[in-house]
């Protein structure tokens, strides 16, 4: 598992309180970071990323999160705290694809696939792309497109719809894919969601210097958009996050004047470039 690539949901000021519900929910799972924009958590080692940032985006169903359970008490009792004053898409139930299973969105807004798994898993949780709206239809394509943008991947696997199954035959049913040694997955939707990928849902990648930091910004904008911040969004709208480690460091420094002399021109920035946000630091 590479924990320097995870997924990030944006929240309207109470993240920290998602979090302490999130590390109340899920077992050897625990608080990280928590400051005042940025709210890391850990479910089983495995790092989450929430944003306080306002009201202009919120979590939606393009973004879902499955989760590995061992066994069904495990799956139920997720799905009884999830689904409280959530909305249930799937019910838990037996399912050709797992004998437990559910799809629900919490209080949040953060869909969760409970998956009762006997196999052996890498990853507690993996997210899981939806590809509806105008990109449905296009999941297949971007297995390709994001297993030639990153290091050490691999498409594992893709189960396409059948006649009368509910969806358009041959769209993306499931499939799961590797992005430098972190485990995701995608599928097609040809149903009004009424929801599209928005920044409400990103991922994060941390990098370890300027080169690369360089090569996803450049890879990604090709097709794609860039925003601000280290924010872009690919040639689907999806939004990435290129984050330096060295960014990190600088902003989180206990020397305050320094560390928000760092954090202000990064503000000013696109593709973070990290010698202006050092001399900025060091000024």
């Amino acid at each position: 598992m590479n924990n320097n690539i995870f997924p990030c949901y944006w929240f309207n000021q109470n993240g920290a309180e998602a979090a302490r519900f999130y590390t109340s929910v899920f077992r050897n799972s625990k608080i990280t970071v928590d400051t005042p924009m940025v709210i890391n958590i850990e479910i089983e080692g495995q790092k989450l990323m929430f944003l306080n940032a306002g009201p202009m985006f919120r979590p939606n169903l393009t973004l879902s999160l499955m989760m590995m359970c061992d066994s069904k008490e495990e799956a139920e009792g997720y799905y009884q705290k999830l689904s409280e004053n959530g909305k249930v898409m799937m019910e838990l139930d037996s399912y050709p694809w797992s004998e437990c299973y559910a799809w629900v969105e919490d209080q949040y807004g953060i869909s969760w696939q409970l998956y009762y798994a006997k196999e052996a898993y890498r990853q507690k949780f993996s997210p899981v792309m939806m590809f509806t709206g105008q990109n449905n239809g296009r999941c297949r394509e971007a297995l390709k497109y994001y297993t030639s943008i990153f290091p050490n991947s691999k498409t594992e696997g893709i189960m396409e719809y059948e006649e009368g199954q509910g969806d358009i035959a041959g769209n993306v049913a499931h499939s799961q894919f590797v992005i430098n040694d972190y485990v995701m997955m995608a599928m097609d939707s040809s149903h009004d969601h009424k929801a599209n990928f928005t920044e409400g849902t990103s991922i994060t990648i941390m990098t370890k210097d300027q080169d690369e930091t360089d090569y996803y910004w450049n890879e990604f904008t090709k097709e794609g958009e860039e925003s601000m911040c280290g924010w872009l969004k690919d040639k689907y709208g999806f939004s990435w996050q290129i984050v330096p480690n060295r960014l990190i460091e600088l902003t989180n420094t206990h020397e305050v004047d320094k560390a928000q002399k760092a954090f202000g021109a990064m503000m000013k920035m696109k593709k973070i470039i990290i010698k202006d946000i050092e001399d900025a630091y060091n000024s």
